[in-house]
């Protein structure tokens, strides 16, 4: 695991310009709902942010209230969350992981109160990282996504888009595993950009950086992009 980036604090300056010029500086203030954003975070995966935002609100429709959904029978929790897909696995882990929370509570009851994140707001990024990763199922993509969307705590998200166009632009060695690219990527970005860097990266990767074919010939990096001349070669 490496401390601190290769990558020169110029280059990655340059980068976020560009994107700038493409998409903006996104601005999200910290909402301060963790276990929403926990959960949202689950339902991302594997499934557009449409199909997401579906079944969180059916979820929260369904049942009211998260301890509802704790106690709830799997199959109904399975099929209000239906349109999000993979519905059988991420009903079974959004349980365990509010079963979870309702275990390490002292004295706890069976409302919501004891299913609050709250203290993640006055923990250090560590301590918050930490405890997300011990709950089932959660890593360090959903512990980022809940520390810097929820409590703008200066972590960055690695998803499958920004792991892609970061490879290409050469900010991570080749083949690096995901907990390399979360260290290397929030090593190199500048205090207070998190959020920015992360969502117009995952934008890039989704409108012109795709999987299978990339746009290199309208792709605003292209002159900072390695794999993108090698592309138009």
């Amino acid at each position: 695991m490496s401390g601190a980036s290769a990558v020169s604090p110029a280059r990655v300056r340059r980068i976020r310009d560009r994107l700038r010029e493409v998409y903006g500086i996104p601005t999200a203030p910290p909402h301060r709902q963790g276990l929403d954003e926990l959960i949202l975070t689950v339902l991302s995966q594997s499934t557009s942010d449409r199909n997401r935002d579906v079944a969180f609100l059916r979820l929260r429709r369904r049942f009211g209230s998260w301890a509802a959904v704790r106690d709830a029978p799997v199959e109904a929790v399975e099929e209000a969350i239906r349109p999000g897909g993979i519905s059988r696995v991420k009903s079974q882990r959004i349980q365990a992981i509010l079963r979870e929370l309702t275990q390490r509570t002292p004295s706890a009851g069976t409302g919501d109160a004891d299913l609050d994140l709250s203290r993640l707001e006055e923990a250090t990024v560590q301590q918050g990282r930490d405890f997300l990763c011990s709950l089932p199922g959660v890593g360090r993509k959903t512990a980022a996504c809940v520390l810097l969307f929820a409590y703008g705590k200066r972590d960055v998200p690695v998803d499958t888009h920004v792991s892609r166009v970061g490879a290409r632009l050469g900010l991570f060695r080749d083949r690096a595993p995901f907990e390399e690219m979360h260290d290397e990527l929030l090593a190199m970005t500048p205090r207070g950009q998190e959020l920015e860097l992360h969502v117009n990266l995952l934008r890039h990767g989704r409108r012109t950086c795709h999987a299978r074919r990339p746009a290199c010939g309208g792709c605003a990096l292209l002159r900072m992009c390695p794999a993108g001349r090698r592309y138009m070669a």
